[in-house]
């Protein structure tokens, strides 16, 4: 493995698959960076030129396009409070307040810093336990999954705050709006109404940006002629912004989330959009002040950032070595290999290790120069918080705009945009949280498919939704979750009637 290693890092050191990285990796922050662009959208574009290219080189491109466009979103999630990608939803949770409170440069900081450490992480696991991480993923079916979107399903309690019902209602807003279009496995038209841009059902990205992005817009339009609006501190960068004390304590943190976000990154069709927000819940589970995020807490950021990077490598495990793809981009890396004539699977090592290993270095250059390229353009980042908003509002809802008909070329997709962000903006004024409801509509028509496709193993018998033991071990975790999030409501509830009824007594 090691002569294979150094083959590797001999075929990707040549000045072409260089350049080719250096230029993917900062082109794919742009597009994380800017709302509405995604990694996913820089790799699809970028895809033709690689037809010309030899296989390490063409790799080498599409390889630094997904490390920069899957880091490039906590840009903007720290910054502007909207997500750049899926991938950095649960960024702005904390990034966002930490910004406000004059700490955009450590939120960046530690945001670049524990992305670079969470690929690194995940390229470390893709390389040396590939093969038998994906032999265990091959024994998850439709039982399994099922298992795995309820229990993730149950998530929405703790990403709720505040209300508990509120955060439960949301959820259910996000499942309902999945179960427009056709229905997975027969077809059936649900809620079309008769109109065939409807069939599809709504693309994620319309739903993300209008949600995270026109929501804040409105928000941020309608608070900015508010005198009393707070003025973002001036703050000084020093290094990546973290103290050795602060990054020592990050240490459980960064590890736990590192291994969700690669663990979900195997399981094909979830990826860094569901690990981020479950790393960031894993987080708060963990914390000893749980009340403290979403005010502006590190251990947010950390989690966050940490857990999608990993899912990068982590969703290359079943790529290379099963020919399965972990997530739209891998879908889009499988069409890059296959257009080179190159099959991924247990043989591609075989016929093509140098390949297979040059795109292994390839990953791991392409996280360095990402690092490299945003803590030197921090300073430059920061200056966004100068630029009015008079000024910044109207340039981001054109490039929202801009996205989300580049995603199909669909007048129907921007319709749908304002749409949904008329709904954010109208569940946050009445104190409904938005993370829920992303969290329903990627996880409803996981569990709806893994669940009708069982059945139909089944003949319609549940029982293999109980017995099969990983399916049995994640659904006693949801009945636990459930319980324990409904203890600690009531508990709540109770300290809030004592305080209540000692302020009256005083």
């Amino acid at each position: 493995m090691l002569t294979m290693i150094l083959n590797g890092f001999n075929e990707v050191l040549a000045l072409q698959p260089m350049l080719l990285i250096i230029g993917g990796v900062a082109t794919g922050i742009i597009f994380g960076a800017i709302p509405g662009l995604t990694a996913t959208m820089a790799v699809a574009l970028c895809l033709p030129l690689t037809f010309g290219m030899t296989p390490i080189s063409g790799m080498s491109l599409l390889v630094g396009l997904y490390i920069g466009g899957v880091s490039g979103g906590l840009i903007s999630a720290i910054l502007i409070n909207i997500p750049g990608t899926p991938s950095s939803i649960s960024t702005t949770f904390d990034g966002a307040p930490m910004a406000q409170r004059g700490l955009a440069g450590k939120a960046l900081g530690a945001g670049m810093l524990y992305s670079f450490l969470g690929g690194l992480f995940s390229i470390i696991i893709l390389t040396f336990v590939s093969p038998p991480l994906a032999r265990f993923a091959l024994r998850f079916g439709p039982f399994e999954y099922f298992a795995i979107a309820i229990f993730s399903l149950t998530m929405i309690a703790t990403v709720s705050a505040g209300s508990l019902i509120k955060g439960l209602l949301s959820g259910m807003v996000g499942v309902l709006l999945a179960t427009v279009g056709v229905a997975p496995i027969d077809a059936f038209p649900r809620f079309t109404f008769g109109m065939y841009e409807l069939s599809g059902g709504f693309n994620l990205l319309p739903v993300l940006i209008g949600l995270f992005a026109i929501s804040e817009i409105l928000k941020t339009a309608e608070t900015a002629i508010n005198p009393d609006i707070k003025v973002i501190q001036k703050y000084k960068v020093k290094g990546f912004g973290l103290s050795m004390k602060e990054f020592l304590g990050q240490t459980k943190n960064f590890f736990r989330s590192s291994l969700i976000g690669t663990g979900i990154g195997i399981l094909p069709g979830i990826g860094g959009g569901t690990a981020n927000i479950i790393a960031y819940i894993s987080a708060k589970k963990a914390s000893k002040h749980p009340e403290k995020f979403g005010t502006g807490v590190l251990d947010g950021v950390v989690a966050s950032e940490s857990a999608n990077n990993a899912a990068v490598g982590g969703a290359l495990i079943p790529l290379i070595t099963l020919g399965i793809p972990g997530d739209t981009v891998t879908a889009m890396l499988l069409g890059g290999l296959m257009i080179h004539g190159l099959a991924p699977g247990p043989m591609l090592f075989v016929t093509s290790g140098n390949v297979v290993y040059g795109i292994f270095v390839a990953l791991f250059i392409a996280n360095i120069i990402m690092l490299a390229m945003e803590f030197y353009g921090m300073r430059i980042f920061v200056r966004l918080l100068d630029i009015p908003k008079y000024y910044l509002l109207p340039v981001i809802m054109a490039l929202c705009v801009v996205g989300a008909y580049g995603l199909n070329n669909r007048v129907f997709d921007v319709w749908s945009l304002v749409f949904f962000g008329l709904l954010g903006y109208g569940l946050l004024k009445t104190g409904f949280p938005l993370p829920p409801v992303i969290l329903g509509f990627i996880l409803g028509p996981i569990a709806e498919t893994n669940l009708r496709r069982g059945l139909m193993l089944s003949k319609g018998d549940f029982t293999p939704f109980l017995i099969r033991p990983i399916a049995a071990i994640f659904l006693g975790i949801t009945v636990i979750s459930i319980a324990l999030s409904i203890y600690n409501e009531q508990r709540r509830a109770r300290q809030r009637i004592e305080e209540a009824a000692q302020e009256l007594q005083e």
